[in-house]
């Protein structure tokens, strides 16, 4: 047996309901709600402008995770080791290599802590993106060479991409973010039909779809707002909490139409609708409306 696997199985081991609920808890930080909770957090009630940034990086940091999912497919650590039990199978989807969580919590938490630039928040942060790849280890979801991969490109995306789009001028973020919204407008279209036909293969591109169905609608709605908008994020602090309560809330909203379909045949089609309306929510909509609401200046 290898040492991977032994790693695994000595997690599994030391496993009581006690760890099994901190585990669980720390691997949230790494979910897309979560994600998605802090980025419109950053985005409508913080700073539009890193907000923009960061996710810029994440787009980068997922992409390059589906991608690498869809060339490598690594069987999940459960499915081979024998003995081994994995734990919150429903947020196991996709191929093992590298970790989707740990992409996403290295990626987002360490935008952040270049950001913020306070030593507080990056200890926080480093901490955070530790505690999601241990977390998917224990959960017997991922291998330690998944956490490692992840680790790995989400922090590089950081470094790589947040002073790019930090020194982007106008101009060229309009002209991105209609390249990047019409591309993986057009490329999420393509993958869902070709899943709904059943074409190509599901564990491997399903999460490549909804990645770009998401920044599809982000990017298309960023161009929009550029043209058209031009939301900001003043005002007290009560109407922040207020704006980030009825815009999430709607988000979540949109999120939960799937168990309004049971009909396999419509997953897909409302799995592209669903993350393409929240992306395009969150960066155009929501912003549109909230100013006719004096929800946003």
């Amino acid at each position: 047996m290898n040492l991977q696997a032994e790693i695994l199985l000595f997690f599994q081991r030391i496993g009581t309901p006690f760890w099994d609920g901190l585990a669980v808890f720390f691997t949230l930080f790494g979910e897309e709600t979560i994600s998605i909770c802090v980025l419109l957090a950053i985005l409508w009630c913080i700073d539009k402008e890193k907000g923009y940034i960061i996710i810029g990086t994440m787009f980068f940091g997922l992409t390059g995770n589906t991608i690498m999912k869809a060339i490598v497919r690594m069987p999940r650590p459960f499915s081979v080791i024998p003995g081994l039990s994995g734990k919150r199978l429903s947020t196991a989807t996709g191929y093992s290599f590298p970790s989707g969580h740990t992409t996403t919590a290295a990626t987002l938490y360490s935008s952040m802590a270049i950001a913020v630039r306070k030593r507080w928040v990056s200890v926080l942060c480093a901490v955070l993106i530790v505690l999601v790849g241990v977390s998917r280890m224990y959960l017997g979801v991922h291998w330690p060479m998944d956490v490692a991969g992840g680790l790995i490109l989400g922090i590089l995306t950081s470094l790589l991409f947040y002073k790019m789009f930090e020194t982007m001028d106008e101009k060229g973020k309009g002209s991105y973010c209609m390249i990047i919204g019409w591309t993986t407008l057009v490329a999420a279209i393509i993958l869902a039909s070709l899943l709904y036909a059943h074409r190509i293969d599901e564990t491997a591109f399903s999460d490549m779809m909804k990645t770009f169905a998401l920044f599809s609608g982000v990017y298309l709605g960023f161009s929009i707002d550029a043209k058209h908008i031009h939301f900001t994020v003043e005002g007290s602090i009560a109407l922040r909490i207020l704006r980030f309560a009825v815009g999430f809330g709607f988000i979540l909203l949109i999120m939960g139409v799937k168990h309004l379909f049971k009909a396999e045949s419509a997953y897909y089609p409302v799995a592209f609708s669903r993350y393409f309306l929240s992306g395009i929510w969150g960066t155009a909509i929501y912003p549109l409306l909230g100013k006719k609401l004096k929800l946003f200046s």
